[in-house]
């Protein structure tokens, strides 16, 4: 038997035995309801609902607050002795790695095609409110993290559900917390493998075999490309958060500026036409003609492509965030509502009005009911101005899944170790299971154990917002503790120049 044989032999098996188990699941977890001639998802209602209370509840602190963050990711704020891993840069854009990537460059497509150019401007919204069940949880990841005899932390909702249910409802509440968080580590767990593995090398290896064709399109080149992403892969692991931060703190602002660049070149190429998709954009969200549900259907899908992007409420960014080198959880808190504008304001909208000013033959197509991959229509609107461009674009996928094999490698072991221990041994056994996850990656699909992980990860968020929604008087607190520490070091660097002068003088 051949390899390609028993490899798509294993793909059928196992999606002949999980097929049911997903399909109910999924139908679950992504139950829909009819709203103005469409389906709505309530998971995606959930965490945009999260989104909206926390805005309010904080202030609208991802706009009274920005510059704040800015300041805070510069370093401005650090302090001497912080515990931790990584700086504030490093810790931010270790996460914006796990959630930078195919959503970004094909979701938006998606996106565009099928709720009109119109979902663009809602998406734009939902990423705004997702800015504030950032800096919630990370901020709680971050005060209720765990740290190691030997210098490392673990964090995440593993750990502020059972600490931060036990200080404020005690013993009940600790038990409540406990089964929360032991649930919260197999769905992570298990999305990482799947999802934030398997599926990243299989798609990267899809576009490289596509774009490379010959040998490398064989079953020996499939093994041979996931021996080396997982010796890469494997090597950084063993650095843990230091290395990881350390890689992705180098390649993912070169590779979101290489592809911002492009994205300019080709609105600056048609900027002629860039009135009118700004228009059209504006337009479409709230008149929304020839789209499925009109106005709504243009929400809804903005939306979901915004909270499958950003993942704003879902628990997965805290356990990279809580690495930080701080004193303040709130500090880390207010740099983590960056990533949703990063991830969806900046990047998603970028590709977005790319699509729509370049209106490539592919977007009329799949606008007509035909299926076309996201990544394709994405492709062929940069083509219209780069001719080179699908090869750039084989290099970010290639480098954007690279980067979210990394940050959810970190996620599945702090997954792992909070279910089976902190411990030498414990950790080994995990990188190499997930080093053979990514060999296998590019050899099978298992489309329906993909489709089972994004369930998992999606219904995380319903165990990590009730507990956000529990533990937001918490969440204030370190707020106000954090801005009296900034006013008092803003205060003491104004006073600095008058000290020096007066001891200059005497």
């Amino acid at each position: 038997m051949s390899l390609d044989s028993f490899t798509q032999d294993v793909d059928q098996a196992v999606s002949d035995f999980f097929e049911p188990v997903a399909t109910r699941v999924s139908d679950v977890v992504f139950f829909t309801v009819p709203v103005g001639g469409t389906d709505l998802p309530l998971i995606v209602c959930w965490l945009v609902i999260a989104g909206l209370v926390f805005t309010t509840w904080f202030g609208f602190i991802q706009f009274r607050k920005f510059r704040l963050a800015i300041d805070v990711v510069r370093g401005k704020y650090d302090e001497e002795g912080s515990p931790g891993e990584v700086n504030h840069f490093q810790a931010l854009t270790a996460a914006v790695s796990g959630t930078v990537g195919l959503g970004n460059i094909a979701g938006v497509a998606v996106a565009v095609s099928v709720g009109g150019p119109g979902a663009t401007l809602w998406m734009i919204l939902c990423g705004l409110l997702g800015m504030a069940s950032k800096f919630v949880e990370v901020t709680l990841g971050v005060k209720y993290r765990e740290e190691h005899a030997d210098g490392t932390v673990s964090g995440g909702p593993m750990h502020y559900l059972p600490k931060g249910l036990a200080e404020r409802f005690g013993s009940r509440g600790k038990v409540v917390g406990s089964v929360l968080a032991s649930l919260a580590a197999v769905m992570i767990l298990f999305f990482g493998l799947f999802g934030g593995n398997l599926f990243q090398t299989n798609q990267s290896y899809a576009q490289v075999a596509s774009s490379a064709g010959g040998w490398v399109d064989t079953s020996t080149g499939a093994v041979l490309f996931g021996v080396v992403v997982a010796a890469l892969v494997g090597l950084v692991l063993l650095g843990g958060i230091r290395s990881i931060a350390s890689v992705t703190s180098r390649l993912i602002p070169a590779m979101a500026a290489l592809y911002l660049v492009a994205c300019l070149i080709v609105i600056l190429t048609n900027v002629t036409s860039v009135p009118d998709a700004f228009q059209s954009i504006i337009q479409g969200a709230f008149e929304a003609d020839g789209v499925v549900g009109g106005v709504i259907g243009a929400l809804i899908v903005g939306f979901q492509r915004a909270a499958f992007s950003n993942e704003a409420g879902l628990g997965s960014a805290p356990i990279a965030h809580s690495a930080v080198k701080t004193k303040h959880p709130a500090s880390e808190g207010l740099v983590a509502l960056l990533e949703p504008f990063i991830d969806t304001v900046v990047v998603c909208t970028m590709t977005a009005l790319t699509i729509v000013i370049a209106n490539p033959v592919s977007l009329s197509v799949a606008r007509s009911g035909k299926e076309v991959e996201g990544v394709t229509i994405t492709s062929d609107a940069f083509e219209s101005v780069l001719p080179w461009f699908p090869n750039l674009l084989t290099v970010a996928v290639l480098l954007f899944a690279f980067s979210t094999i990394l940050t959810w490698g970190y996620y599945g072991l702090k997954a792992w170790s909070y279910l089976f221990g902190h411990s030498k041994a414990s950790e080994i056994t995990f990188k190499v299971i997930w080093s053979l996850f990514v060999v296998a990656g590019s050899l099978l699909s298992l489309d329906t154990l993909i489709s089972l992980a994004d369930s998992a990860l999606f219904l995380l968020s319903v165990f990590n917002i009730v507990g956000l929604y529990l533990l937001a008087p918490i969440v204030k607190r370190e707020l106000t503790s954090f801005l009296e520490f900034a006013r008092a070091k803003r205060a003491g660097r104004a006073a600095e120049p008058e000290r020096q002068y007066a001891e200059a003088v005497e």
